[in-house]
């Protein structure tokens, strides 16, 4: 184990991929102590690629009036003084490279996540554990603290690099005053305004030890801004009768279920997830249970289709969301184009449902739908008549329950709630990862085929489990199986196979 005396250098690492502004850092800080009579080197190693592999930056300091130093160019294990990680999971790969000691290494990280490709190309949920992280920093530094500083810097129209540099600042682990660091951004000449005030917010979060993030704030569902009184009386009367019926979590969950479902359609439509709700709940109190039936339930009535894509793409929410991504000023104009590509299968969705079964069936008009539909488009939404073709899209909403698709989706959620009720006979954790297989069933065109496909295996076989000892875990297995499984044929290995066993005799 290293620890440091007196006549060592500091030695800082600063760990970034691409657009974190690693770069920007390392040069405040060596500009910083050569401002202040220090002697510093400075080094860089890129990471192999994006995500791959985070840029390490690497300084070494000494007061100026120490014999001439021999600066090392890559820091040794656990020789570090002071790692800074741009990201929760360059945190993670700090402890892993060995550059932290609980004798000598105060970490500052940023706890927000930027998920890896390998995260997001996951079918399933492939986001890594931050608590993992959390607890394993807090043991292997001397000091770990942390704070959200991207969110911090976008607050402030910044980089994350300027709230870490105030973080730096408030740890106390180099030997210069506030306004030293200050007029370090000053005297870069560059975004001075934004990056002193995100400095600032980086600073109280680490000295004040606060959280950074703001508060979320509980909005009226979309679907009623601006609608009528009695829309909005019904769905009040509907959260009041939530928190009548649940509590504590399970009344969290409620509660954000149906805004989502109001959101999607109406009040009316909250009214009859509630009923559909009560119904379930009624029939078994545990908590996993009721968890369970309140999110999977609301995930079955808030489908995807071609009227809620219209929908969220021309929300104003979601200009908004656009500007402030690509930070766009007040006088900036930002282009918008969207890709659609619909197939005939989601023209007869939106139809009527007699006409959408006529159309499905009659080969003529769905050759003549398909050549219309095959080249897909491209839809400006930052003009009048793109903004108008979604728009108007969006406005088929109050017909939606008339469509071809919802009558196949309530079509499904019965037969789905059935074998939920079948299952909850025989043992309640059976019928709660029944009430999972939902999460299958999402997205529309190719993706919600596969993803039906999928869970409609999955509730052919719990009839088979209902008398399977551990009935509740092997569907719980395949479901794990189905999640990943993105052509289905892993699925159809492990069906086979639990068939196999189920024939043999006992």
């Amino acid at each position: 184990m290293s620890v440091r005396h007196e006549r060592q250098p500091l030695c800082i690492a600063v760990l970034a991929v691409g657009g974190q502004g690693g770069g920007v850092l390392s040069n405040w800080l060596l500009a910083l102590g050569e401002a202040n009579a220090w002697r510093v080197q400075t080094t860089s190693v890129p990471g192999v690629a994006q995500r791959t592999g985070a840029t390490v930056y690497y300084l070494e300091m000494v007061p100026a009036e120490d014999l001439e130093p021999v600066f090392a160019l890559m820091p040794s294990p656990a020789g570090v003084d002071l790692v800074v990680a741009a990201e929760l999971m360059e945190a993670g790969r700090a402890i892993q490279r060995g550059l932290v000691s609980p004798e000598r290494t105060v970490m500052i990280a940023s706890d927000h996540r930027s998920y890896a490709v390998l995260e997001k190309a996951q079918p399933g949920n492939g986001a890594a554990d931050p608590q993992v992280v959390l607890e394993a920093a807090s043991q292997a530094c001397k000091q770990f603290l942390h704070a959200d500083m991207a969110a911090i810097a976008e607050r402030h129209r910044s980089a994350i690099s300027a709230s870490l540099f105030g973080a730096i600042a408030a740890a106390g682990v180099l030997p210069f005053e506030r306004e030293a660091y200050e007029q370090t951004i000053r005297d870069g000449g560059v975004g001075v305004d934004a990056s002193l005030a995100a400095f600032a917010g980086g600073y109280s979060a680490i000295a004040d030890r606060a959280p950074a993030s703001e508060a979320v704030l509980v909005s009226t569902p979309g679907s009623l801004q601006g609608g009528r009184d009695a829309q909005r009386q019904r769905y009040h009367a509907l959260r009041e009768q939530a928190s009548g019926q649940f509590s504590g979590e399970v009344l969290t969950t409620v509660i954000q279920a149906l805004d989502t479902v109001v959101d999607f359609q109406d009040a009316e439509y909250g009214e009859q997830y509630m009923a559909h709700l009560e119904a379930l709940t009624e029939l078994d109190g545990s908590n996993e249970f009721q968890l369970a039936a309140a999110r999977y339930l609301a995930q079955a009535f808030v489908y995807d289709d071609i009227v809620r894509v219209a929908d969220l793409k021309t929300r104003a929410t979601r200009f908004a969301r656009v500007r402030h991504e690509v930070r766009a000023e007040a006088d900036n104009l930002v282009h918008t184009t969207e890709f659609l590509h619909p197939r005939v299968e989601e023209l007869c969705a939106a139809l009527p449902a007699a006409l959408g079964r006529f159309v499905e069936r009659s080969k003529l008009v769905s050759a003549l739908a398909g050549r219309l539909l095959g080249r897909g488009r491209r839809i400006r939404t930052d003009s009048l008549s793109g903004f108008l073709m979604l728009h108007c899209l969006a406005g088929l909403r109050r017909w939606r329950k008339s469509m071809l698709r919802h009558q196949r989706e309530f079509a499904h959620i019965d037969g789905w709630l059935a074998t939920v009720k079948k299952a909850l006979d025989v043992d309640v954790a059976l019928a709660v990862q029944v009430l999972r297989c939902r999460r299958l069933v999402k997205g529309y065109s190719d993706t919600h085929a596969r993803g039906q496909s999928k869970f409609d295996r999955l509730m052919a076989v719990v009839p088979t489990l209902v008398s399977h000892p551990h009935g509740a875990r092997q569907l719980e297995l395949l479901l794990e199986i189905a999640v990943k499984d993105e052509t289905g044929a892993d699925l159809d290995v492990a069906l086979t196979e639990l068939a196999r066993k189920s024939a043999q005799p006992a």
